[in-house]
């Protein structure tokens, strides 16, 4: 079973993000980068699913040099072979990015044969904007199911089963493959890269792969971080005197 995971570089999960002056772009200068949680848990899947049945695990990532560091996380994670698809230090959006992928992935399957099963992440961590996956798979004649928390494989009978939870239910696909997934955080618990694996992702040689770029379609206008929460703390009052207020407040959250 030969897997493909593509992963994104993105700023670290938790971080305040700051924006450039002109609020178009996000200033990267003092961030530190990751995957995102879904897309660690589609390499985690793909090192499990290559564990059980053989095979070989790709990860694959668009971005600036740089991100050959996410590149050799995934590889201490247990995957086999990394490459990077260089564009450059600008972003490229969902489009131009799912192009770049698509040409890669062309690529690589026209030298080592077809992947049985494309993973993406259902969103990146940073732009969210769930359309990578779907425009590879659609470009590649592929299907796909994205929000997937279960992925069961037959490879005898060439069929893949997905599951994503939706309300108080679970929906099942099945597919055939080859086929591509996008999934969730919760389709697994990561592992924690060991050193020998953080010594052997040292060693490892990257593919790099130099595409043209085409053009995207989408049109950043301006960004705006979220507002931040306001805390507010109250004094009810000292001692007994504070008691009815107490009271009251527990009263209000229905707790009395």
């Amino acid at each position: 079973m030969n897997v493909l995971v593509c992963v994104k570089r993105v700023p670290a999960t938790g971080a305040k993000i700051p924006l450039t002056e002109d609020g178009t772009d996000v200033d990267t200068r003092h961030l530190g980068f990751t995957i995102g949680p879904h897309e660690e848990c589609a390499v985690e899947e793909a090192v499990r699913i290559v564990e059980r049945s053989g095979g070989s695990t790709t990860v694959l990532t668009v971005g600036p040099p740089e991100a050959d560091e996410q590149l050799r996380y995934a590889l201490s994670m247990g995957a086999d072979h990394g490459v990077l698809v260089e564009t450059g230090p600008g972003e490229t959006d969902a489009q131009a990015t799912a192009t770049a992928i698509t040409a890669a992935i062309r690529e690589l399957e026209s030298d080592a044969g077809r992947f049985d099963l494309i993973m993406f992440g259902t969103e990146s961590a940073d732009a969210g904007n769930y359309q990578v996956g779907i425009r590879v798979a659609h470009a590649l004649g592929r299907p796909i199911v994205g929000g997937v928390k279960g992925i069961d494989l037959d490879q005898e009978a060439g069929r893949a089963t997905f599951r994503r939870p939706v309300g108080d239910g679970v929906e099942v696909y099945q597919a055939p493959l080859p086929s591509a997934v996008a999934v969730k955080e919760g389709l697994n618990l990561p592992r924690y890269p060991s050193i020998k694996g953080r010594l052997r992702a040292k060693k490892t040689q990257l593919r790099t792969i130099r595409p043209e770029l085409a053009a995207g379609g989408l049109r950043k206008v301006r960004l705006r971080p979220p507002p931040e929460a306001e805390r507010e703390t109250v004094v009810l009052g000292r001692g007994a005197e504070a008691a009815g207020r107490v009271v009251d407040v527990l009263e209000d959250l229905g707790v009395v």
